[in-house]
């Protein structure tokens, strides 16, 4: 298998316009994977290649230190962070985690300094979890240094796939923020 170089020349077409899959194209399952209007609409979108190239840059982007953190752990402490102080169910719940597994996280996440749990005035048996100065620190770095790695990638751009993604970019962001199977649930 040929492998594509890491940077293109300005006047060379990126993969998918040439019509040809980048290395990994194996992964690609032909016609199942297409989504969007056929005969002359938009362009449509081989929803496997996206998954694909969205994957690799998520692993590329967690590929730094995590300041001894899981994913798991990570996602975990920045809910907490994002949600301000919360009851350990409901971070589980939005975390999507069994109760059991989040007593691990947080045992991990407290050892560490990066938590505490605070009593719940009232509820002898319910705490909630806060994150501390260390947790927002820690936060901080590691998004310092996933931006500048994502940025140092975007400098191996040409100007054409630069405007290509800013264009795309509300579209991206609102397939983060909306879950298929929550929006056929309503």
């Amino acid at each position: 298998m040929v492998r594509e170089p890491a940077v293109r020349d300005a006047a060379r077409p990126p993969l998918a316009a040439a019509g040809r899959h980048p290395a990994g194209a194996d992964e690609v399952s032909g016609e199942a994977g297409r989504v969007g209007p056929v005969n002359g609409s938009p362009p449509q979108i081989d929803a496997t290649r996206l998954r694909v190239a969205i994957a690799r840059l998520s692993r590329r982007l967690r590929h730094h230190e995590l300041a001894g953190l899981t994913p798991t752990q990570l996602s975990a402490l920045a809910t907490v962070e994002q949600a301000g102080p919360l009851r350990l169910g409901d971070v589980a719940a939005v975390e999507g985690i069994a109760p059991s597994t989040l007593t691990r996280i947080v045992t991990a996440l407290e050892e560490c300094g990066y938590v505490k749990r605070c009593a719940v005035p009232g509820d002898a048996r319910a705490s909630t979890l806060a994150i501390t100065p260390r947790g927002h620190e820690v936060l901080e770095r590691i998004r310092h240094e996933s931006t500048a790695m994502l940025a140092q990638s975007l400098a191996l751009l040409g100007p054409e796939q630069i405007e290509v993604l800013a264009d795309a970019l509300p579209a991206l962001e609102q397939l983060a923020e909306v879950d298929p199977r929550e929006a056929r649930a309503r």
